[in-house]
């Protein structure tokens, strides 16, 4: 059963509540702006200039906005994992190879599980950037760059549980991955070639041909009547058909032109060719294209169909734009 005295606080105390944390956040964060230094453009340089892999480190909760770098760097170019230090401690430091850089993540600067590593570590003679809230921790002193990630207090009522802090390490390591693909010139390309499986990377990966109609393409002769237009179109089930003369694309005629046709004119329509109603110069596009960038001419031009050609501009397909 739930305390009935739950329902007795006041939403404004809770809304009120949550509006302070945030605004405590944003502060902190707007602060740290002022804390990226010379140092920063080291630590970008040292990952850039590294032949090896950006190996995160941290425990607890900078363990896990560290494992969330780790997969931010490697989703966006930057060869990346994290390395849990208790394990480190137990035989995974042989997972560090000497062109590897080491991005060490503590608040304190001074986490024994990480304080039990340094000594390997420095003789292992890796590059090393260290992210702390204080930069003179014994963490920041043997680290070879330092990231100032200090705040003047934990969102916490009790100032005890990591929040603003985890929000500034979070940040922080946005702003290397960003750093890093604008150097790295990193396209949406690049990005789907990490994310395959997602709607995004099927999305960035898929052309126009992998999704277009390209079998029993609803086709009429300049000379068709209207009424066998029809027809064609009712079977095509794509409210259109396309005039071709001697495998040339002449023109397009859509349901849409079929209503403002019969609105304008209803005598004898039925018998006028396609010829004297299509559209002449249909929008195409190549098959070669992405399906992002068709996407957009459709919605640029506020259609919902275009007519697919090949390199050659002979008819491949037609491309639906819910066809994702």
């Amino acid at each position: 059963m739930s305390d009935p005295s739950i329902k007795s606080i006041d939403s404004d105390v809770l809304i009120e509540s949550a509006r302070r944390t945030l605004s405590t956040q944003a502060q902190a964060l707007a602060n740290l702006v002022n804390q990226v230094t010379e140092e920063f453009a080291k630590a970008v340089r040292m990952i850039l200039t590294s032949k090896g892999r950006t190996i995160i480190c941290g425990m607890g909760k900078s363990g896990l906005i560290g494992k969330k770098i780790a997969a931010t760097l490697a989703s966006t170019g930057t060869p990346s994992f994290f390395l849990h230090p208790g394990e480190a401690f137990h035989g995974d430091l042989g997972m560090i190879q000497p062109e590897d850089v080491l991005v060490l993540i503590s608040f304190s600067g001074e986490t024994e599980e990480l304080m039990r590593l340094l000594p390997s570590l420095k003789s292992f003679g890796n590059p090393s950037i260290a992210m702390v809230g204080n930069i003179d921790s014994t963490l920041a002193k043997h680290c070879d760059c330092v990231l100032d990630l200090s705040i003047d207090k934990e969102t916490c009522p009790n100032n005890l549980a990591p929040t603003t802090s985890t929000t500034m390490t979070t940040a922080m390591g946005d702003a290397l991955a960003v750093a890093l693909m604008e150097c790295r010139n990193f396209q949406p390309q690049d990005f789907a070639r990490f994310h395959p499986g997602g709607s995004l990377g099927r999305k960035l990966l898929t052309r126009v041909k992998d999704l277009m109609h390209k079998d029993n393409l609803p086709i009429c002769a300049p000379n068709t009547t209207l009424k066998d237009a029809i027809s064609v179109m009712t079977h095509g089930r794509m409210g259109v058909v396309l005039i071709q003369d001697e495998g040339k694309l002449l023109g397009i005629f859509t349901d849409g032109d079929l209503r403002r046709a019969m609105l304008k004119e209803s005598e004898g329509m039925i018998h006028k060719t396609m010829a004297s109603l299509m559209t002449p110069n249909p929008k195409t596009i190549n098959e070669n294209v992405m399906i992002v960038q068709a996407e957009e001419q459709m919605l640029r031009d506020k259609i919902t169909l275009l007519v697919v050609v090949d390199d050659a501009k002979n008819l491949s397909g037609i491309l639906e734009i819910y066809d994702r």
